[in-house]
């Protein structure tokens, strides 16, 4: 199987179609799984995690561990991003009254105060926090960045560090 995978990776059609026939099974099982777990159609959920599995052959480094637990996580990862971001998306239906909405602050007191914050963040905690709030996952946010989840993750800790040193 390594020699079809590394073949795969470099570009090698009938070896890519010979990986997806063997992983075929594991993947439609998986899908059909967290389609029961999360209530999303399993087959969109199959569709993401052949595009991560695939997206993950180029990069793949056969020397390291068992390259198909490899491609198979990486499309259990897509799976779930987009799992996620389902319900991220998904939101209570407004009734016909909406409640009257609180008194906004003074705009630009808001901005110079989140400006007044976002200076004591260093380059790339600032590049990080945009990234967030930009929508992004922070697995998005990290390949975006040229670094992994984890590196985000640690940068989300130190900003929360320095807002709450700010807070008070």
């Amino acid at each position: 199987m390594h020699h079809t995978i590394t073949r795969a990776r470099d570009g090698d059609p009938l070896a890519t179609k010979a990986i997806v026939e063997t992983l075929r099974p594991r993947i439609s099982k998986m899908a059909a799984y967290y389609g029961r777990c999360s209530g999303e159609d399993p087959d969109d959920l199959l569709q993401e995690a052949w595009v991560g599995l695939l997206e993950a052959l180029p990069e793949l480094d056969v020397r390291i561990g068992s390259p198909e637990q490899y491609l198979i996580a990486r499309a259990r990862w897509r799976l779930l991003d987009t799992i996620k971001r389902a319900r991220v998306r998904r939101c209570a239906s407004l009734s016909d009254e909406t409640p009257p909405r609180p008194a906004q602050p003074d705009a630009s007191a808001a901005s110079a105060a989140v400006s007044e914050f976002v200076r004591r963040l260093n380059t790339t905690q600032r590049e990080v926090l945009l990234h967030l709030l930009a929508g992004l996952t922070w697995r998005e946010a990290g390949e975006s960045l040229g670094c992994t989840s984890a590196n985000v993750a640690y940068h989300v800790r130190r900003i929360r560090r320095i807002y709450e040193e700010w807070e008070r």
